[in-house]
């Protein structure tokens, strides 16, 4: 019996690191239920253990996976084994198109290695600026050299299609989608109050101490703030501040909680293991998987994180966000109040969550706003672009 071909066209989806898997999932099964295309999953392995974490919340396997990531690896390593190993891989296989996500080094190293190969790029996410090329560094400058390469340019929201436009990128490649993360929280959020998960079985899971979760986690009275931390332009003395207003916070409000959970990068725990990690208020955890993440955003006061996910996904849990950057790509969130915009400085740090824990009128304004990210719709409008366009142009 000779074997049926599957008609429908490939659409290799590239991701390489946490946020790149968690906000393509939902266009992965959105591709899934389409009768003309069919999603490939391909994996850098950029940031290889954060990455296979978030993958697994989704119950995704790449179809295949380069794993290049190396110990010690520089951004010049990376970009050049990304393009070498994609190139190949596009040669090899000739997907219909290829779809990266954001701003990382496997995004702009894909995007270039697919040029090369001659097939369409779809850039989701497309269209976030801060217009400083050195913050944040590299993100910015990944974006600016992905734009003129993709062909479809899927953005978040209509500012971010207008930055487009204003580097003359063609206003028939610009789509408006929303953010595919707000599809993502509310996917996880569903399967979690499914699953009516237990404050101390999520604590087992991530590896938080009994004390804290009995005080903190168990209580919904109780107030507590949820730390993340990573970008490189807050290295060394950025992370060394902000440490000091997290102090601060606790010193002054003998209440407040702190659930950190910290970066593997060795220039983000160094400074926070030796200036937090003798608290009894303060935990300090491993980094939570996706699905761990959310139930604990959901549960906390508010957020202090330089985190663009971050920002994109609180506002749709009703939870404010202390931005530890002095630019965002992001400036719809300040614009509608949900984020706002605190650096490093401990003093900054210190009277913003001041703001929010003791003025309780203040606090219920920021968590009443409108996520500006989505309806968490956006993989279907994806889907639904592709479709079109690819059968306009026969391709």
């Amino acid at each position: 019996m000779n074997k049926i071909l599957d008609p429908r066209q490939n659409i290799c989806i590239v991701v390489g690191t946490r946020p790149e898997a968690i906000k393509m999932a939902p266009v992965y099964f959105a591709l899934q239920k389409s009768a003309s295309l069919r999603p490939v999953l391909l994996s850098t392995g950029q940031h290889r253990e954060m990455l296979d974490q978030a993958l697994a919340a989704f119950s995704l396997t790449p179809d295949h996976d380069l794993n290049l990531m190396q110990p010690g690896q520089s951004l010049a390593d990376i970009t050049s084994r990304v393009i070498s190993s994609v190139f190949d891989y596009l040669v090899e296989t000739r997907p219909a198109a290829v779809l990266v996500q954001g701003d990382t080094t496997t995004v702009f190293a894909t995007a270039l290695a697919a040029f090369y190969a001659g097939i369409p790029v779809g850039h989701v996410e497309a269209g976030l600026r801060t217009h400083d090329p050195q913050n944040p560094w590299p993100e910015e400058m990944n974006r600016r050299l992905v734009a003129p390469i993709a062909r479809w340019h899927f953005c978040p929201t209509v500012q971010s299609r207008e930055h487009l436009l204003s580097e003359r990128i063609d206003e028939a490649n610009c789509f408006v989608t929303g953010n595919t993360v707000v599809d993502a929280l509310l996917w996880i959020r569903g399967t979690l109050a499914a699953e009516k998960r237990t404050a101390g079985q999520i604590a087992r899971r991530v590896g938080i101490g009994e004390a804290f979760a009995g005080r903190f986690l168990d209580n919904l009275a109780s107030r507590w703030i949820l730390v993340t931390g990573h970008r490189r332009e807050s290295h060394g003395p950025g992370f060394v501040k902000m440490c000091e207003g997290i102090l601060r916070l606790v010193t002054e409000h003998s209440d407040l909680g702190i659930l950190f959970p910290v970066h593997l990068n060795p220039r983000v725990r160094e400074p926070v293991m030796q200036l937090l990690g003798d608290h009894d208020r303060i935990e300090l955890i491993e980094p939570a998987g996706y699905e761990d993440f959310i139930w604990l955003m959901d549960r906390c006061t508010f957020l202090l994180s330089d985190s663009g996910g971050v920002q994109e996904e609180a506002p749709s849990l009703g939870k404010p966000v202390l931005v530890t950057r002095e630019t965002t790509e992001r400036p719809e969130g300040i614009a509608a109040g949900t984020c706002r915009l605190v650096g490093t400085d401990p003093d900054r740090i210190f009277a913003e969550a001041e703001l929010l824990l003791c003025d309780a009128d203040e606090f219920t304004r920021r968590s009443g706003l409108k996520n500006p990210y989505g309806d968490g719709s956006a993989a279907d409008r994806i889907r639904q672009i592709l479709e079109k366009s690819m059968a306009a142009n026969g391709t």
